[in-house]
């Protein structure tokens, strides 16, 4: 990445891209852990996300969800690879490749609410999280739906519309390279995670399947 030129100068454009790899060789060079070993010691077991991890045991192996693709017939679905996480893959890649559990990432998620706190328990600092879910693009067209701005590391839902028209202004979450959605309503102090495994389908951020679950519990809430 470091031999890669800029496809344009920093705070002209926003685009999506590999930037956390980036964050998770400082941490390894800050912290000298791997990434992974990190994780697990600062955020993982004092969350107790017990099945959030980048190398499953042989156990939880056999509780991973197939991923499917699109079929030769309407509407059918075939299994498909997994290139995120091919066991050839070097190193953790903080960019993608980690599997976790609803239960798990509801913990997480609860914690960012909580300004940092779960249980009582400091995970990470309330400045740590003011800094992730500060508008960072300013007035930059962002993706991956309209309405939206960009934290460190969080999507942040500016202008509700379409597919986020059932959150409230200041939601922040991320959708995975397979579908998967995280997404929570500091206002209303909801968490949307909705985990689905899919590929050669569009937009998942904009996705009608996102859309219904979001509507369906925002009504279930209301």
């Amino acid at each position: 990445m470091a031999n890669r030129p800029l496809d344009f100068q920093p705070g002209t454009k926003w685009q999506y891209s590999p930037g956390l790899n980036v964050v998770g060789a400082v941490i390894e060079i800050v912290s000298g852990q791997s990434l992974d070993e990190y994780l697990a010691e600062r955020i993982f077991t004092p969350l107790k996300m017990n099945n959030t991890t980048f190398k499953p045991s042989e156990k939880q192996a056999k509780r991973l969800a197939v991923i499917y693709q699109p079929g030769e017939e309407d509407h059918s679905l075939k299994p498909d690879e997994n290139f995120i996480t091919n066991p050839r893959q070097p190193a953790p890649n903080p960019s993608g490749g980690l599997y976790s559990t609803a239960r798990d990432l509801f913990r997480f998620y609860q914690m960012i609410l909580n300004q940092g706190t779960f249980r009582g328990q400091r995970i990470v600092s309330a400045e740590a999280v003011r800094q992730m879910l500060s508008l960072q693009t300013g007035e930059l067209t962002t993706g991956f739906t309209p309405g939206n701005g960009w934290g460190l590391g969080w999507c942040l839902v500016q202008q509700p519309q379409g597919v986020t028209e059932m959150l409230s202004a200041g939601t922040f979450g991320h959708g995975g390279a397979f579908g998967t959605q995280g997404w929570v309503d500091p206002q209303t102090k909801t968490i949307y995670v909705l985990l689905i495994q899919r590929t050669k389908l569009p937009n998942s951020d904009a996705s009608d399947v996102r859309k219904a679950f979001q509507t369906e519990a925002a009504r279930m809430i209301n």
